[in-house]
C-alpha cells in the first residue's frame, strides 16, 4: 500500500455476485473502465475472490471484489461457492449480476435472501440487455421495469424494483446510471465512528506512545498509528509521538498535561507506570475496537480470561497476514501473558487474514486484533458469529489491559463501559 493510499478497511467494499457467465467480469470492467477481470466464454474463469482497490467516481475509494460463480459444480465448485458467500461478510454494497436473456435462477434468489438477511444494500444488475429483442432493449430503463421474456422468472410482485437496473456491459447501456446507483446506496450508510476526534478538542495535546519493534514496517508507522494521527490532525489537535523510552522525559518537558495518552498495547504496563493517574490513558487497539463496533462486547468478553482452565481452546485472530517475528504479539506474547495471568495451559489456535472459522463452539474465548485491516462490516460479522454461538470475544488491547490490571483506567473515558467492569 502506498503512503497516500486509502487503507482497504476504510474503502467501501463492492461485491459482485452471480452465476457463471452472467457477465460479472464484463460488468466490473465496464464500471471501472479497466480490464480488471478476465472475460471468457468458458464457465468458471473466476475461481477465487479477486480484490482490487481503486477510485470509482462518483463514489471515491472502493474495494471491488469479483467472486466465483454461485452455480459452480463439483467438489471444487462447492469450495468456490463457499468462498463467494464468505465475501458477503465484508460487502457494503452487493451487485447481483443476472443474464437478462436467461432470467433469475434458484441461486440468484438464494443470494437475494442472503442480502436481506445480512442487511446488505444490493442492486440486481440485469446484464446482456443487448441480447434482448431490439424493441425490448429500447424499453430497458434505468429503474428496473421488466422488459419482457428475459425477466419472466421474476415475480411481478417483487418489491425491490428500485434496486434493479438493465444494462449491457458490451454496449455500455446504463453503465453510468449503475455507477450512480452504487454511489447512492453506499452513501446512505450511516457515517462511521471517529477514532479519537470526539474525545478531544482543537489544540489539545495528545501523546502517542509508539514502540518501534521488529514487526513495524521499515521506515513507517503501523496503520493504526497513522490513522490515529490523521484523525487528531483533522480535529485541529496536536499529536506528539514518542517511544516508550522517551515518554517520562517528554511528559516532564511538555509544560502542560496532555488531554489523552494513547499507547501500543504491548507496553501498556510500562506506560501506565509512567503516566500520572489523572491523565486519561488508553490504547490504539481499544480505540479501534470502538471504531469497528466491538468495544462493548470486547469488554464483557475479557471477563472470560479469569475462568480459563488447562486445555481450554482459545482462538487468536489477526486481520492481516504480516511476517511473524520471533516475539510476535499474536502467536507468542499473548499466549505467554494468558498463561502467566491464569496460571493455566490453554490450547491456542491461530487464524489470520480473511480466514475466520464458521464453527466457534469449541472455543472458550476469542481474542481478536484491533481489526485495522478489516472493514467495520466484517468485524461486526465476526462479533455476531461469536455472540450467536455464545463464545466470549475480546480484543488485544482489552485483553492486555485486563491481564495487567488497568482495564478500568484504559476505558475510563467511556463511563458506561467502566460500569460494566465493576459489576
Amino acid at each position: 500500500m502506498s503512503l497516500n493510499e486509502t487503507p482497504s478497511a476504510n474503502r467501501i467494499h463492492i461485491g459482485i455476485f452471480g452465476n457463471r457467465n452472467a457477465g460479472k467480469s464484463s460488468v466490473i470492467n465496464a464500471v471501472t473502465g479497466q480490464d480488471f477481470a478476465i472475460v471468457s466464454e468458458m464457465k468458471g474463469t473466476t475461481t477465487d475472490p479477486v480484490y482490487k482497490a481503486m477510485e470509482l467516481l462518483p463514489l471515491g475509494p472502493v474495494m471491488i471484489i469479483d467472486t466465483p460463480g454461485i452455480d459452480d459444480e463439483g467438489v471444487l465448485g462447492e469450495l468456490r461457492i463457499r468462498k463467494a458467500k464468505q465475501v458477503l461478510n465484508k460487502t457494503d454494497v452487493a451487485l447481483l449480476v443476472v443474464d437478462a436473456s436467461v432470467g433469475q435462477g434458484e441461486q440468484d434468489r438464494e443470494l437475494i435472501g442472503l442480502f436481506k438477511e445480512k442487511q446488505i444494500p444490493y442492486i440486481i444488475v440485469w446484464n446482456k440487455a443487448d441480447l434482448l429483442p431490439a424493441a425490448v432493449e429500447e424499453q430497458a430503463p434505468e429503474t428496473g421495469q421488466e422488459p419482457g421474456a428475459g425477466a419472466e422468472s421474476q415475480s411481478a410482485a417483487e418489491p425491490e424494483k428500485v434496486n434493479e437496473i438493465w444494462i449491457s456491459a458490451k454496449s455500455g447501456l446504463h453503465i453510468e446510471a449503475l455507477k450512480n446507483k452504487i454511489a447512492d446506496l453506499a452513501l446512505t450508510e450511516e457515517p462511521q465512528q471517529r477514532l479519537v476526534a470526539d474525545l478531544i478538542q482543537p489544540m489539545d495535546f495528545v501523546l502517542l506512545v509508539t514502540p518501534i519493534d521488529k514487526a513495524a514496517p521499515k521506515g513507517r508507522l503501523i496503520l493504526p498509528q497513522q490513522q490515529t494521527i490523521r484523525d487528531i490532525l483533522d480535529t485541529g489537535a496536536v499529536s506528539i509521538v514518542v517511544r516508550e523510552s522517551e515518554l517520562a522525559e517528554t511528559l516532564e518537558k511538555l509544560g502542560q498535561k496532555p488531554k489523552l495518552v494513547i499507547t501500543d498495547s504491548q507496553v501498556f504496563a510500562q506506560v501506565d507506570a509512567i503516566v500520572p493517574g489523572d491523565i486519561p490513558l488508553t490504547s490504539f487497539s481499544i480505540l479501534f475496537a470502538r471504531y469497528k463496533g466491538l468495544l462493548d462486547t470486547a469488554v464483557k468478553g475479557a471477563a472470560a480470561l479469569k475462568g480459563l482452565q488447562d486445555g481450554d481452546k482459545v482462538l487468536i485472530c489477526e486481520g492481516c497476514t504480516h511476517h511473524r517475528q520471533c516475539d510476535d504479539i499474536g502467536t507468542v506474547k499473548l499466549p505467554r501473558w494468558v498463561r502467566s495471568y491464569t496460571g493455566r495451559e490453554p490450547d491456542f489456535s491461530f487464524v489470520s487474514g480473511r480466514e475466520f472459522p464458521d464453527e466457534l463452539q469449541q472455543y472458550k474465548l476469542i481474542i481478536h486484533c484491533g481489526g485495522c485491516m478489516l472493514n467495520e462490516r466484517e468485524v461486526k460479522y465476526r462479533q455476531k458469529c461469536a455472540v450467536d454461538q455464545q463464545v466470549p470475544i475480546t480484543n488485544y488491547g482489552i485483553a492486555i489491559a485486563a491481564m495487567q490490571g488497568i482495564l478500568g483506567r484504559s476505558i475510563a473515558m467511556f463511563p458506561q463501559l467502566l460500569a460494566e467492569t465493576e459489576k
